[in-house]
């Protein structure tokens, strides 16, 4: 999953960041409201961590312009007030969740995680296709009931696949979602790492495939032939 965070405090954004992409999430990061807002529009994120309190543009205004364009991405505010009156006010300009720091980095990983399915509409953390089974709760892969371990990026890359199984999805949807800013992706990362992932989901000759290439279109993850 690739996540937007926007905290002005650097002593809590950079560990926070770190412990995020030590969990295979991509990260991209900002201080600032006005800047937050530029990379939410221009970005396709499956989460945004908010902070309410930012120079320039604070929270509450991110959120509002957000929502008035339309971008439904899920909003997890972080406040250091706890009171009803703060709740009431973000919950009612569109905001999913809230978590009052000072908070557990683990806490911050399953809210984002359960605001992840409910954008994709999978109330349960496994996703299946045919007898690949990953959960994302407890970041495992099995295929026929045997364990796969894979490095985080392939990993993402695999939830991400899954996700939209079924659909195709293109080179540049990939790289712009396994991929933080901080990266910049060779010509042919996804076809290589496409390539890895096919064989590591193989773990028997007699497995049928179920990554799929679609010419000039991008790949499927699909238990049916294309």
């Amino acid at each position: 999953m690739k996540l937007l965070l926007v905290e002005d405090s650097e002593a809590l954004r950079r560990p926070v960041v770190k412990a995020l992409k030590a969990s295979g999430f991509a990260v991209d990061a900002t201080g600032d409201g006005q800047e937050g807002l530029w990379m939410a529009l221009e970005n396709d994120y499956d989460v945004i961590i908010l902070d309410i309190m930012l120079p320039g543009l604070d929270g509450r205004e991110v959120l509002k312009q957000l929502r008035e364009v339309n971008n439904e991405t899920p909003v997890l505010f972080l406040t250091a007030k706890d009171s009803i009156e703060d709740r009431v006010a973000g919950l009612r300009l569109g905001a999913d969740d809230y978590l009052v720091k000072s908070f557990a980095i683990e806490e911050l990983i399953a809210r984002v995680e359960a605001l992840a399915r409910r954008k994709y509409q999978h109330r349960s953390p496994k996703l299946m296709v045919a007898d690949l089974v990953l959960d994302r709760s407890a970041k495992t892969v099995l295929r026929a009931e045997q364990p796969i371990v894979l490095p985080s990026q392939l990993y993402a890359l695999l939830e991400y696949l899954m996700l939209h199984a079924d659909s195709v999805i293109s080179r540049t949807q990939i790289e712009h979602h396994i991929y933080d800013e901080q990266v910049s992706p060779t010509s042919n990362v996804v076809d290589t790492a496409i390539c890895a992932l096919r064989k590591a989901i193989s773990v028997s000759k007699t497995n049928p495939p179920l990554i799929h290439t679609r010419r000039g279109m991008g790949y499927m993850i699909s238990a049916q032939k294309p």
